[in-house]
């Protein structure tokens, strides 16, 4: 068995030498279970990106999988989307979402809807998705369903779903999945949640699967014929840690990339695509359908790596440990944007939705929160970290 050492030295033969990126194979096209929408099997998803430019080039790179949201960016992505999709609609799948509450009401959702439609220049959407659920309530509403059936009457969209990363993912998704909710279901799934990658690593990490019944929720949305998007693949997407480690045999993202698509719980995944060179390493890994010997060594590398800096979609164990109210999680999402994905401005506009976000934190004494991450994350110093990173 190998230690935690010799663990992270796995894959690490070629350091300090820059990965040669291989060619892209053809993208691969899928179906998203029974909707009978062909996709390319990664997507372009546009929470970092609003530049026309980068969805012209993704197209003509092969990607014909397309979302976006409402509020990513205050609207400005699905602007940047209708831009660069411009002439091209017929070609492409083109999904949205909407961050509809408990007690919203069908008016209120019909005009997202329609700002939407008319900022992406089109009038139909293909995909529908009820945005960031972690809250059954929001499900249940009998207005969400209502509205969905009215709007694919009116051939506004053609399916609808759910897309969630929160701690009650799992629950979410049963619910969807259990009473015939959904067409498609965008979940947080990376290969650190695929049962057979934590029993590999298990013997040398203090890993433990966030959600362990996930991969079953996902393998009954399959059994019922509904498309499964998974996103979050790149597991905090810290790609130049692991830049010295790869080798001409391709990269981290390509290597995570191809262990979910190879899994029968995923039809296709979502990726934020945030400039060329990403574009084309990132598809080059399309049309793969087999994984590669090198990618176990550069996923455990990395997951060594993470391991006590990553904050895990779907946790929660957190959300509660604060006295002051500081929306541990949220604050940890915002402050990962701009350490690990390198966008600040959208790492500051999410951070000050959140009111007062960390400020507690700053004159704190107690450090109530020490401990209370399972997975050792010092929550007091990252915190602190957001609040002087971004609120000042």
């Amino acid at each position: 068995m190998l230690d935690r050492r010799q663990f992270l030295g796995v894959g690490a033969l070629a350091l300090g030498a820059p990965a040669l990126r291989p060619a892209a194979a053809a993208a691969r096209t899928v179906t998203l279970g029974a909707t009978g929408l062909e996709v390319s099997n990664i997507g372009f998803g546009s929470s970092l990106s609003a530049d026309p430019e980068l969805i012209s080039y993704a197209l003509h790179r092969g990607v014909t999988y397309f979302d976006t949201a409402e509020s990513y960016r205050f609207g400005a992505a699905e602007s940047a989307m209708g831009k660069g999709l411009r002439g091209m609609r017929d070609r492409v799948v083109l999904a949205s979402k909407t961050k509809a509450g408990a007690r919203a009401v069908q008016a209120d959702m019909m005009t997202a809807l329609e700002r939407s439609l008319r900022r992406l220049g089109t009038d139909y959407l293909d995909i529908y998705f009820l945005h960031s659920v972690n809250d059954v309530e929001r499900l249940r509403n009998p207005e969400w369903h209502a509205f969905t059936e009215r709007a694919k009457k009116q051939g506004k969209i053609r399916f609808c779903g759910m897309s969630g990363h929160g701690s009650s993912l799992t629950e979410c998704l049963n619910y969807a999945i259990d009473n015939d909710l959904a067409d498609v279901v965008l979940a947080a799934y990376t290969f650190a949640q695929d049962p057979d990658f934590v029993a590999q690593v298990r013997h040398a990490l203090h890993y433990v699967s966030i959600q362990p019944e996930l991969p079953r929720a996902l393998e009954k949305a399959k059994a019922k014929g509904v498309g499964v998007v998974a996103m979050k693949v790149l597991m905090g997407a810290r790609l130049n840690d692991m830049r010295p480690f790869e080798r001409t045999g391709g990269t981290y993202a390509q290597a995570a990339f191809r262990w979910v698509l190879s899994s029968p719980r995923v039809d296709s995944l979502i990726v934020s695509m945030t400039s060329r060179a990403l574009i084309d390493e990132y598809m080059a890994a399309s049309g793969e359908q087999a994984l590669r010997p090198g990618d176990f060594g550069l996923l455990a590398h990395y997951a060594a790596l993470q391991e006590d800096r990553y904050c895990r979609p779907g946790c929660g164990a957190c959300s509660q440990a604060c006295p002051a109210g500081v929306p541990i999680t949220e604050v940890l999402r915002t402050r990962m944007y701009a350490t690990d994905y390198g966008d600040e401005a959208v790492a500051r506009t999410d951070y000050a939705a959140l009111g007062e976000g960390a400020g507690p934190c700053a004159t704190c004494t107690h450090k109530v929160c020490h401990g209370a991450c399972p997975h050792g994350l010092d929550i007091a110093a990252l915190t602190l970290d957001a609040y002087y990173r971004l609120a000042t």
